[in-house]
């Protein structure tokens, strides 16, 4: 009898597997959130310290600004807008699916196989695993700063910009995290690739907290069309700074963030479920 055939305290599964997915992600992350409220004070010290340690980031660019006044020709409101959106879009993803980065050690040492078995789908069961609601610190972070940034910055607020601003951070926790699933998939064929996961997410954030007229046009060319991470935040802040597109992108383009996050998770669902069928245990 398959894994999906398989029933829970004798009632049969309802519905599909995208909401059974989501029902059992969130039973899980539900029992995490009570065991860290538990302690309580604990919690707040360790979300608080977790935001702190993410702003130094922040704290780095603005020394860097007490001697120049711009970098790539942005100021360092504009540049705080790229790093406020960046932040919190990770922090979202990190905090939902960060844990997709553990598959690597669950592959290797067989606790991948007791939830095969178990009759939740595995990513919902991988991604709420240890669900660190910490995280919330560098979201709160990234939000403050980008608030901070909308509030000093002098631009022609629009109707399109002002909802561009919190879709710009929702599509691009949505990129990050189909990242890491994909990331995720490819472990699988690795065995573990932890590191070249955070490469794309963490190392890209960190790439995407500067302004894209920094970089060589070749690497803006390879995170456009290739690894989209240009739609986190760089296209969408560009249209809301009203600075043109290196690259020479029409400005409607800024807005295509949620389609792209879309298209992108295609291919990581297809990848991850090839990674889950070509799984053949640890044999212990």
């Amino acid at each position: 009898m398959r894994v999906r055939e398989l029933v829970v305290a004798g009632e049969p599964r309802r519905g599909g597997p995208v909401r059974e997915g989501l029902r059992g992600y969130r039973l899980i992350v539900a029992m995490w959130i009570r065991s860290t409220m538990t302690y309580r004070t604990s919690f707040v010290l360790t979300t608080v310290g977790h935001a702190v340690i993410t702003l130094l980031d922040f704290v780095a660019i603005s020394i860097m600004f007490s001697h120049v006044d711009a970098l790539g020709g942005f100021t360092l409101p504009e540049i705080a807008l790229l790093y406020g959106s960046c932040s919190a879009s990770l922090g979202l993803a990190d905090m939902l699916l960060g844990n997709t980065d553990r598959i690597g050690a669950r592959i290797r040492d067989g606790s991948l196989d007791t939830m095969l078995v178990r009759p939740v789908p595995v990513l919902a069961q991988v991604a709420a695993d240890r669900f660190a609601l910490r995280r919330l610190g560098r979201i709160g972070q990234g939000l403050g700063v980008m608030g901070w940034a909308v509030w000093t910055l002098d631009v022609d607020w629009t109707v399109g910009k002002v909802v561009l601003v919190p879709v710009m951070v929702i599509a691009g926790a949505a990129i990050f995290a189909a990242v890491m699933v994909t990331g995720a998939a490819f472990q699988f064929v690795t065995g573990d690739a932890a590191e070249v996961q955070n490469s794309f997410t963490y190392g890209g954030c960190t790439m995407l907290q500067y302004p894209p007229t920094v970089f060589a046009k070749d690497l803006l060319r390879g995170v456009t069309f290739i690894v989209p991470l240009a739609f986190v935040n760089w296209l969408p802040a560009l249209h809301v700074l009203g600075r043109p597109d290196p690259l020479g992108l029409p400005g409607w383009v800024a807005y295509l963030s949620p389609l792209v996050a879309f298209v992108v998770f295609l291919p990581a669902s297809l990848a991850w479920r090839a990674g889950v069928r070509s799984y053949r245990s640890t044999g212990s």
